[in-house]
């Protein structure tokens, strides 16, 4: 069998890896979390997504790079949802040693939430749609990740309002009256970050896949 040949195995035994280790980070995540709702809250996007994926694998196959930050953005979401985000004990660490006035692991959250969206809308572009690599991919990428976030955003208002202030660890604001705009500008830095650091890893997979493709028809 041949490197290429290989590849789609290979991805799915990562693939199946992935899945344990998100399944795991789960089961913790749900056991005794700090508060019921904002762990069902945060925890919500990756059981949509999980199933999804599942079903989507054969009919649009991602690069292992985009399915790999797709595990590490759930896992923080699960972790987040576990202590809430203003308590998890990595933000208030790094609060410690930087000597902040709060915990940012929230800001984590929508760094991926900018950065991961970017790989997926990226690769969907490229693949349905007659763009090219270049200035307007980039540009409606980009767009793409904001109006996510803009979207998660009027999510959390919209359930606040809902639910008062039962949903207070869930928009942990941390009485940062700015804390909305930081969040979708946290979320552009990671879309920009992946268009920027990350397109030229994602591009070669992507033409490997392609390779396979092509080599695997008739």
């Amino acid at each position: 069998m041949s490197r290429r040949a290989g590849e789609p195995e290979k991805q799915q035994r990562l693939l199946i890896a992935l899945s344990v280790a998100v399944a795991a980070v789960l089961v913790w995540s749900g056991i005794a979390p700090k508060d019921r709702l904002t762990w069902f809250l945060e925890v919500l996007p990756a059981l949509i997504a999980w199933p999804l994926l599942a079903l989507t694998y054969r009919h649009l196959r991602f690069t292992t790079l985009t399915y790999t930050f797709i595990a590490l953005h759930m896992a923080v979401l699960m972790v987040g949802g576990h202590y809430t985000y203003a308590e998890v004990p990595l933000g208030d660490w790094v609060s410690d040693l930087l000597h902040t006035a709060r915990n940012d692991y929230d800001r984590l959250g929508h760094f991926m939430q900018g950065l991961v969206p970017a790989l997926v809308a990226r690769e969907v572009l490229l693949r349905a749609s007659p763009l090219k690599r270049g200035r307007w991919l980039f540009f409606l990428v980009t767009c793409v990740c904001l109006a996510v976030s803009a979207s998660y955003e009027l999510f959390e208002w919209a359930t606040a309002e809902a639910s008062g202030s039962a949903a207070d660890a869930f928009l942990g604001t941390q009485g940062d009256p700015w804390d909305t705009q930081w969040d979708m500008f946290t979320a552009l830095i990671g879309a920009l970050s992946a268009l920027l650091f990350l397109a030229p890893w994602q591009d070669r997979q992507m033409r490997a896949m392609d390779g396979e493709a092509a080599s695997s028809s008739p």
